[in-house]
């Protein structure tokens, strides 16, 4: 131990007599730690927002879709696009013959809408969702003021809406929108209700930001040629995977799928939408250990250079600790504590580092972020394994030294 606390002081004070060159040697190390603990930092934070945000649908609900969720990852549209629609007769088929089934929500949507008033109007980004009264209960929604609309508003497709707040704070700042009116593509709508905010998606875009309307007064503003999006309720928990079951074997058989071909629809829940966010979170942080390791490679080999530097500046030095007696293993220790300290303290700036941009994108992107603390003790624990992979071959050098021939050194 004592011998270890020697060699730690020894090392200390040839980081403290050069500092700079120390500070310029460690800068791969620095910039590789500092990477990994940004992006860890992000994915983290996106992993934990992600859980959250795509918390959407309500208990013991899916959803069956023409099109995959999420968009993570590379995805053939042009597959996709191919498929036959989702239409309001395989919502009705699924009603009527998948006992598991409790309650069914049609859904169809269309961004970049403006809504208006006489006075008043958004921007082009507003999202308008055509819907039935059952989507109060797949969606896990809930009414801040006013109402959602009936079974009979519903039904009839009558102009009524439900607004998202961003969408009510922009038209009628300070007040209560409903029973005023406003309009879509031209057409008057009279607002009944104003949903609970929500926040906004990843930190990316507004989920308050839309519009909702029966759906069939949706279809006669954007058209029936387009596929819906299905939210489907077991009646209860435990049918939960058997409404599934039921659901999938209903669309294969109508859309003639033989035994051997996979789904031509998709099916997700809040778990599988996620699940395909993890599995790209997990490409993304294998990538950032690789650009961490290729920094961290670049310092090694400033560490090899410096520490084969201090063994040629300190050659006389070795050879008079050798000749009073030093043992081979303490040069050997000595030296390649040194290097292993120089490339933990290049790891420790990196973290520190990588806490302060994480800070800094917190702050700038109002995107919460959070670095595990395994990252942390990875990052530390591969500045030491660098370090003693690169500074051993110094230190075994300077242990070879001869004390006659290294005390006769200029």
């Amino acid at each position: 131990m004592r011998a270890f606390l020697d060699n730690l002081r020894l090392a200390l004070g040839t980081f403290l007599g050069n500092p700079l060159r120390s500070l310029l040697t460690l800068l791969g190390i620095v910039i590789g730690v500092a990477t990994v603990i940004t992006m860890m930092g992000l994915i983290e934070g996106l992993r934990m927002k992600v859980n959250k945000d795509l918390g959407r649908m309500g208990a013991h609900t899916f959803q069956v879709t023409k099109w995959p969720a999420g968009g993570f990852g590379r995805i053939n549209w042009a597959k996709y696009a191919k498929r036959p629609d989702i239409g309001m007769d395989d919502v009705h088929a699924i009603m009527e013959s998948c006992p598991s089934v409790g309650v069914v929500a049609p859904t169809d949507d269309d961004g970049g809408q403006k809504v208006a008033t006489a006075t008043a109007e958004t921007r082009p980004s507003v999202r308008v969702f055509g819907t039935q009264t059952n989507y109060m209960v797949t969606s896990g929604l809930t009414v801040q003021s006013g109402r959602f609309f009936n079974e009979v508003e519903a039904l009839d497709g009558r102009s009524v809406v439900v607004l998202g707040t961003d969408v009510a704070d922009v038209l009628f700042p300070g007040m209560d929108p409903v029973g005023h009116e406003v309009r879509i593509k031209g057409r008057p709508f009279r607002v009944i209700g104003v949903l609970q905010r929500r926040g906004s998606m990843l930190g990316m875009f507004s989920l308050d930001n839309q519009v909702m309307m029966p759906l069939r007064i949706f279809q006669q503003l954007y058209g029936k040629n387009r596929s819906l999006d299905v939210d489907v309720q077991a009646r209860e928990p435990a049918l939960f995977q058997k409404a599934q079951d039921e659901v999938a074997t209903l669309l294969r058989r109508r859309r003639g799928v033989s035994s051997d071909m996979p789904n031509d629809f998709e099916m997700h829940t809040n778990e599988s939408v996620t699940a395909s966010f993890n599995q790209l979170s997990v490409v993304i942080t294998i990538a950032g250990i690789g650009v961490c390791l290729l920094s961290l490679v670049v310092g090694g080999i400033g560490i090899l250079n410096i520490m084969l530097v201090s063994v040629m500046e300190r050659t006389k030095e070795i050879g008079v600790r050798k000749a009073l007696g030093a043992k081979r293993r303490r040069i050997l220790g000595q030296f390649a504590t040194e290097a292993v300290l120089l490339a933990l303290m290049g790891g420790a700036l990196g973290v520190g580092l990588g806490f302060g941009l994480v800070f800094l994108a917190d702050w700038v992107l109002r995107f919460p972020m959070f670095v595990p603390p395994w990252a942390v003790a990875l990052a530390l624990a591969m500045s030491c394994g660098v370090g003693l992979l690169f500074g051993i071959y110094p230190a075994a050098r300077a242990a070879k030294l001869d004390p006659v021939e290294a005390m006769r050194a200029d």
